[in-house]
């Protein structure tokens, strides 16, 4: 991946934990290229949004794909990387700043309110006046964050070497089309065990596992214009009604269904999250 300096960087992240206010916003140089952020950890809690780019934030646990419209929530002292593209907003609070904020990694979906309110937040010194506008504008802003719906666009990943390298197999190329067995194979291990350590480290089976990263990336791939015929053959499927079967079985609705209420819903700021079944094996 080629990267671009920004001005949000690495070492500026970490200043934030010196900056005395509950609530700091910064915001990256609109660029057209992609930006990286290498693994580093802050006292803050982080907020990453994208207007248009899609964000990929990786912990030890878990990898999260953020289409547009959406923002990954950073606990405190956890140590993450975050790579995307196009215009970065971010927000640091304190852990003890407002009651309720989420404990663990996740997606939130940002209503126009909310977007508008961070936009603005980040043309504010980071040391603006207590008492006045521009901290009632910072509590309203956590306001909304507290009351941001949570999306699964979640990837976990699992702490057993094994399957870790399973899961880097499954991201690097995720068209990959062998079977459960011979995945196993190719990480020494049987297939009753590669199943029975999935479901211990991850809480699903392989099948589920996968059909998870499928829908996440054709997200990522069709908020960025691809066409279903084009996501679904990238992704390994014979053909576009394949895909649409699949993206139906775990989300609901099919994929332009659930991208054009998605889309419109936020707009009433009312979004809809992804359900995922138990449908068992692939």
């Amino acid at each position: 991946m080629k990267t671009v300096k920004t001005n949000l960087t690495v070492n500026k992240t970490k200043d934030v934990d010196d900056v005395p206010r509950n609530v700091v916003a910064l915001s990256a140089t609109a660029v057209t290229k992609d930006w990286e952020l290498a693994r580093h950890q802050h006292r803050k809690a982080q907020l990453i949004y994208s207007v248009r780019g899609i964000i990929r934030c990786e912990v030890e646990d878990g990898v999260w794909i953020v289409p547009p419209q959406c923002a990954v929530w950073v606990p405190g002292d956890l140590v993450h990387s975050a790579r995307g593209s196009g215009e970065c907003y971010c927000l640091f609070v304190e852990p003890e700043a407002v009651e309720n904020l989420p404990e663990t990694c996740c997606t939130l979906s940002v209503s126009p309110l909310f977007r508008e309110l961070l936009l603005r937040a980040t043309e504010i010194p980071a040391l603006y006046a207590l008492g006045g506008r521009e901290e009632r504008l910072m509590a309203t802003l956590l306001d909304e964050l507290v009351m941001a719906p949570v999306e699964d666009f979640y990837f976990p990943m699992p702490r057993d070497p094994r399957l870790r390298q399973l899961a880097e197999m499954l991201l690097a190329d995720p068209a990959e089309k062998i079977t459960k067995g011979d995945w196993a194979s190719r990480i020494g291990m049987s297939e009753r065990s590669m199943s029975r350590y999935m479901s211990c480290e991850v809480g699903m089976s392989f099948g589920r596992w996968r059909r998870q990263l499928h829908v996440i990336i054709a997200l990522q791939r069709l908020s960025k214009g691809e066409s279903v015929q084009e996501v679904a053959l990238g992704l390994g499927y014979e053909n576009a009604s394949g895909f649409v079967t699949m993206f139906r079985k775990v989300v609901g609705k099919p994929p332009a269904r659930y991208l054009f209420e998605r889309t419109t819903t936020l707009e009433t700021n009312n979004v809809p999250t992804i359900m995922l079944p138990d449908l068992g094996e692939a």
